[in-house]
């Protein structure tokens, strides 16, 4: 059925104009099997890679995918939109089905699925179910996270600027026997501040844990294909701190949360918060991996250490980093004025809840802000 479906899509592009063939229409298959067929971006993208061939093309296949799957322009698509529909149905619990008997346009059929997308990156990870966690670590792959930029002192040629490049004018103009040459800048070299997540992975964050170390497997990912991003590291706590950066390399995300998982051993265990944190300071933070970098720290507060400790850690922490960052999934309940959220509040720069999806992907849209 969805084969069918594919074979007159590539049929609409072969009658846009587009060199479409028969074996380009069965890898084309081939890669959509291997994804979700419910998947509107994943099928974009699977035909965008594999039956253009042309950068010229890419205006035409995008007109006619809009045309085909989402109807537009007129073009008779209803019927895509509810073969798509119905296999995302079957597929992935998370989405129900439509009444017996109901008929919908198109724009009724986007708009309840993009409103029960919404409605689940909004639900609490206690409250999901299986299926609805598999359908959230899909979405949370795709988060772009971009740490904030800071100035070196290091300068790099520019077209513009405020600080001229007298070396290489001297070197144009005796090159050019003496002769007045034009004017050369130079701009102060711009990185990627470093990015540190520390997670709470307690019994009291049992219903979080895991998904907060998903959404560091996606940042971990990130940093590690983006050369310029400098390092994002990765430490899990709850009676003892654990770095699990190397743990959640590779391209499998449940074999990097089972490394993960057998590195940190008190998972589901106590919390010592303070300890950690101090742990962190001083074999960490003291060699300069968080020197003007972004640190998060992803917990509820439910300390059992020293309040004291507690706060010299953070005291100390807040002055090696840029800024400091606190994710709780209880932010504004009764957990937020916990003894160990009263002792953190005077030393870190935001807090955010972090019990949602929703939540994540705030974080990701301020840290290019925290400059």
């Amino acid at each position: 059925m969805v084969e069918e479906l594919l074979v007159e899509f590539a049929g609409e592009l072969r009658g846009s104009g587009l060199a479409v063939g028969s074996g380009d229409v069965l890898v084309y298959c081939a890669a959509a099997a291997l994804l979700d067929p419910a998947d509107l971006v994943d099928l974009y993208w699977a035909g965008r890679t594999t039956l253009i061939r042309r950068h010229d093309d890419l205006s035409t296949y995008d007109f006619v995918f809009r045309q085909f799957f989402l109807g537009e322009e007129g073009f008779a698509g209803a019927a895509p939109l509810m073969l798509l529909t119905s296999v995302q149905g079957q597929n992935d619990s998370a989405m129900p089905s439509t009444e017996p008997g109901e008929s919908e346009g198109d724009d009724a059929i986007l708009g309840w699925m993009a409103s029960d997308v919404d409605a689940l990156k909004r639900k609490s990870f206690a409250a999901c179910s299986p299926e609805e966690l598999a359908a959230l670590r899909r979405i949370m792959a795709r988060i772009q996270l971009t740490p904030p930029r800071r100035k070196t002192r290091r300068t790099v040629r520019a077209r513009a600027g405020s600080r001229p490049d007298l070396r290489r004018m001297v070197r144009e103009s005796l090159r050019m026997h003496g002769e007045p040459s034009r004017l050369y800048w130079r701009r102060r070299k711009v990185r990627l501040r470093p990015l540190i997540l520390i997670l709470d992975i307690s019994g009291s964050m049992a219903d979080y844990s895991r998904s907060l170390l998903q959404f560091a497997y996606a940042v971990n990912r990130t940093g590690s294909a983006r050369r310029a991003a400098g390092r994002v590291e990765v430490f899990c706590f709850g009676t003892r701190l654990t770095r699990v950066t190397g743990a959640l390399g590779g391209r499998q995300p449940d074999k990097a949360l089972d490394r993960a998982a057998r590195a940190a051993f008190d998972w589901d265990g106590g919390t010592r918060i303070g300890d950690s944190l101090t742990t962190f300071v001083r074999d960490w933070g003291r060699r300069g991996l968080c020197r003007g970098g972004i640190v998060v720290i992803c917990s509820d507060g439910l300390d059992r250490g020293d309040p004291a400790v507690l706060a010299a850690a953070l005291e100390r922490l807040a002055l090696l980093s840029h800024r400091l960052v606190w994710l709780n999934p209880h932010a504004g309940g009764a957990d937020q004025r916990s003894l160990g959220m009263m002792v953190a509040a005077p030393h870190i720069d935001l807090l955010l809840p972090g019990h949602d999806l929703a939540s994540l992907e705030k974080l990701a849209a301020l840290l290019p802000g925290l400059a």
